[in-house]
């Protein structure tokens, strides 16, 4: 699976670093959504499809790649 993030819609909740904190992170002067990889290993697939899901900015997109 891979991750693609839109910074611009980020509206810095940071509720994809709670759900799948070692595939998000955030930008300590600003909260936005900072990619840990784009390869999101299998483990946390479905943690980072929950905060897709979830975001309230719609700024998390997921591809499945396998």
């Amino acid at each position: 699976m891979r991750v693609e993030i839109e910074p611009g819609r980020c509206i810095s909740s940071g509720q994809c670093v709670l759900i799948a904190g070692s595939v998000f992170d955030q930008d300590e002067e600003d909260g936005i959504v900072v990619l840990r990889t784009e390869d999101v290993p299998a483990a946390d697939e479905e943690a980072a499809r929950d905060a897709a899901r979830i975001c309230p900015a719609q700024a998390i997109r997921t591809t499945d790649t396998g």
